[in-house]
């Protein structure tokens, strides 16, 4: 599998970057994961002479505006997402949007839409693994979001990837909002396969504190060979990573072969 990341927090070379993500990842099919706050996922596609009329599937980890504005230069493409990513939702104190662009009516209009709470297989290897059950005691136990009616949103749409490799799992997440532990152990559900070689993507840590120890000690315990903490994960977190895992930078323009 192969995966090149059109957008991330960090820039890389002579590819741009904003706060946001989107990956493409080749497998038995091309798909596009998220599409970042604008259009830099297409402009860096051209720079690395990816044409992305060929991709005929997006998948979305999650209704939140900089991993999905870019829809809207989009048409024509099969969207798989969870039901509740187009939901209106907004910062603490409903002081800024953050949700997307466009409604559920708008993106059924644009794209062949799917959506669903349960895992969807995008293909043989590639699975979208829908609403993630949240069942560890330390992860996605506070928000500082809201939802329209000023009600915490927890972000349930929150969704990743499990991808089947003769390595073990690869997981692409988003953002993490489920908790990447919460991830992990339902791609091993899902797939029924307990090897996890690698994970990449947003992990939604903060801190060098006692969640983050936790994470690092979960995934020590599965014995994941790569791990790449990107996007949401902040500094500390990160130096955090860094210090037991030697993980390196993700950037805008990257290529990972897994």
């Amino acid at each position: 599998m192969n995966l090149t990341v059109l957008n991330d927090n960090a820039p890389g070379g002579i590819f741009s970057s904003e706060h946001g993500l989107s990956y493409i990842i080749e497998d038995d099919e091309k798909i596009l994961f998220d599409v970042g706050p604008s259009d830099v996922f297409i402009r860096n596609a051209k720079k690395a002479n990816i044409d992305l009329n060929e991709i005929k599937t997006i998948a979305l980890s999650h209704g939140h505006y900089d991993h999905g504005n870019g829809l809207m230069n989009l048409k024509n493409k099969t969207l798989i997402c969870h039901p509740e990513s187009f939901i209106k939702r907004y910062s603490r104190n409903n002081t800024k949007y953050i949700g997307l662009p466009i409604n559920i009516e708008q993106a059924g209009k644009q794209f062949n839409l799917i959506t669903t709470t349960k895992p969807y297989n995008i293909s043989k290897n590639i699975i979208f693994l829908g609403e993630i059950p949240r069942e560890n005691d330390f992860e996605a136990k506070t928000t500082t979001f809201n939802k329209e009616d000023g009600s915490p949103d927890f972000v349930i749409d929150d969704s990743a990837l499990a991808i089947k490799s003769e390595k073990g799992l690869i997981i692409v997440t988003g953002c993490s909002h489920a908790g990447i532990c919460n991830i992990i152990n339902y791609a091993i559900k899902v797939t029924g396969n307990n090897k996890v070689y690698a994970v990449i993507g947003g992990f939604h840590l903060k801190k060098d504190d006692e969640v983050t120890m936790k994470v690092i000690n979960f995934i020590k315990k599965l014995n994941i060979e790569r791990i790449y903490p990107s996007h949401c994960t902040e500094l500390p977190a990160l130096s955090k990573f860094y210090e037991h895992f030697k993980i390196k930078q993700v950037r805008s323009g990257d290529v990972f072969n897994f």
